[in-house]
């Protein structure tokens, strides 16, 4: 692995990593008001209409972001500058259309969803159509940030995530405190709505630099001069072999080939997370109430789903930021490049996920007080902590899935990859039926953790078919005793705190200290306890990025090791 391509991933992945942290932390921030002006019901139709949308919103791009990633990467790899440009126009176009088509979509057959299938009742219909302006912004959005990706270009992303929520907070929240006035239901929708303020803003931050890297390309003469006599060598067959795109519909035509394989990937976690609010009501409301499953719902999209997107963040930016150079090293056949990226992306997903899964886990109940205040009712004051840290658990699968196949998509294997999503789900909506029966709503989240290990499991076995790489091998052992030792030790602090920390008189303000107990010693006590079970070697520790370095050297200082 050379050291510009190092540098490049690691580059890229902090940028993102950093945005998405940022973009992370503000999306929960909003969510804090929101369940204290909505409360679990109001969160509950906010929930089911997100979730909804969120799902055509993959719909509406079909993967394109994504394979155009992946094909201006290509193109640029082989000197194809022109042939890339002329793809990323032509999606450009497709993104104006899908988000029309979509946008009538979401708002005509609202109704169909939020009320007959969720049990989502008026208020979650109001909260999809008024959310479903946002298509016809985030398509093109979507696609604008596939082409920077390609481009290994990852600021402009990182930027117009952090605006976009950034403006998202201020509207929704805004929107939200004044149409209450008029009824809840319109309370929810003004939420909804932010989305769109939103999606215009991140849409002018991708324009403003599209205009410049526009510039930017004009000045380079040289670089005209190269990409023209690179197209001429590659149409006459004298370069490489690979057919020239250059009418839309050959360029639809591979767009789409590739594209659809990755729209069912994308869409599976999103696809999950919709199952569960379209089924919680109808699978629970026989033995809690619809009212307590309404407020389940609310719980699990208002504060469960928001903590357990954390961890994930690092595993998101790094499948972003390898795919284009795992496309890159196989399109020269450069399988040894493949294999190091590949357990490269696999250990720092990992390693870096483990400890945000087991802190905000071990933390689930001060962390679910001190930002979203108890729950409205008795059932749910006494399920949503519980509910969170097993959400949280799960999303260790989801990281792994997420990684792996981000590696077969860049390998451009996306056969096994609809095929793994399809059975994920079939074990997800298998297992919600059958243990929601006996553990209720913990049932349905098991099902959730369930059909992203499915998944992890099919990802891992195809790559180990094609390249050769290795996660962690023997010390997984030591990760495995590591783990258990956070568990029981963080669990016991939690106990304590939660028993004897109590400064203040209000209780949001004791469960905000015993969350930063909590949290700061599980999060200092994972790295002491990989380099304790020499779980982390010097060899891994110089593919981590600078910060997380430093830290693991510090650690290392205080166990007296070199």
């Amino acid at each position: 692995m050379t050291k510009e391509t190092k540098d490049s991933l690691v580059k890229g992945t902090l940028i993102l990593t950093v945005a998405a942290l940022i973009a992370r932390f503000l999306g929960v921030f909003q969510r804090i008001p929101l369940v204290q002006l909505l409360h679990e019901e109001g969160m509950g139709s906010y929930t089911i209409a997100f979730n909804l949308y969120s799902i055509l919103l993959v719909v509406a791009t079909a993967g394109i972001p994504s394979a155009l990633s992946k094909m201006v990467s290509e193109k640029y790899a082989l000197g194809r500058h022109e042939e890339a440009e002329r793809i990323y126009r032509a999606s450009i176009w497709f993104a104006v259309v899908a988000g029309v088509v979509m946008t009538s979509l979401l708002y005509v057959f609202a109704p169909l969803y939020a009320e007959t299938i969720s049990h989502g009742g008026p208020d979650a219909t109001l909260a999809t159509r008024a959310i479903a302006p946002a298509m016809l912004l985030f398509p093109l959005i979507a696609i604008m940030r596939g082409y920077f990706q390609g481009r290994r270009n990852m600021m402009p992303n990182g930027i117009s995530q952090v605006v976009e929520q950034v403006f998202r907070l201020i509207t929704s929240i805004a929107l939200a405190y004044f149409l209450l006035n008029i009824s809840l239901g319109w309370g929810v929708a003004g939420a909804s709505f932010g989305g769109v303020i939103g999606g215009a803003a991140a849409l002018a931050i991708m324009v403003v630099y599209a205009l410049k890297l526009k510039r930017k390309d004009a000045l380079s003469a040289s670089e005209r001069v190269s990409r023209a006599v690179t197209e001429e060598t590659a149409a006459t067959g004298t370069g490489d072999t690979a057919p020239v795109l250059t009418s839309y519909k050959d360029i639809y035509k591979s767009l789409l080939k590739l594209s659809i394989p990755i729209v069912v990937f994308s869409v599976a976690v999103t696809l999950v997370y919709a199952i569960d609010t379209s089924i919680i009501i109808r699978l629970l409301e026989g033995s809690i109430g619809a009212l307590e499953a309404k407020g389940l719902v609310g719980i699990i999209g208002g504060r469960a789903q928001s903590l357990a997107g954390i961890p994930i963040i690092l595993a998101i930016a790094l499948s972003q930021s390898v795919v284009p150079i795992i496309s890159a090293a196989y399109s020269r056949k450069d399988l040894k490049q493949v294999g190091t990226q590949t357990t490269r992306v696999l250990q720092l997903a990992i390693l870096s996920g483990l400890p945000a899964v087991l802190t905000i886990s071990i933390a689930a109940r001060p962390l679910d007080f001190f930002l979203f205040g108890h729950e409205d009712s008795a059932y749910g004051l006494s399920h949503g902590p519980n509910m969170i840290a097993l959400l949280t658990l799960g999303a260790m699968f989801q990281i792994i899935m997420q990684t792996s196949g981000a590696v077969l998509m860049g390998m451009g294997r996306m056969k096994p990859l609809m095929v793994h999503v399809a059975v994920g789900i079939a074990v997800k909506l298998a297992g919600s039926f059958l243990l929601s029966q006996w553990f209720g709503i913990y049932g349905i989240i098991a099902a959730t953790g369930l059909c992203f290990l499915v998944m992890s499991w099919l990802n891992l076995r195809v790559l180990r078919k094609e390249v050769e790489f290795t996660i962690l091998g023997r010390r997984f052992i030591g990760l495995l005793c590591s783990v258990i030792v956070i568990i029981v030790l963080g669990l016991t602090v939690e106990r304590l705190t939660h028993a004897y920390v109590h400064p203040f008189a209000w209780y949001r303000l004791n469960e905000g200290v015993n969350a930063v107990l909590v949290c700061g010693f599980t999060a200092a006590l994972y790295p002491l306890m990989l380099m304790l079970t020499r779980v982390v070697t010097k060899e891994d520790v110089k593919n981590f990025p600078a910060p997380l370095q430093k830290l693991i050297a510090k650690a290392g200082r205080l166990l007296g090791r070199s």
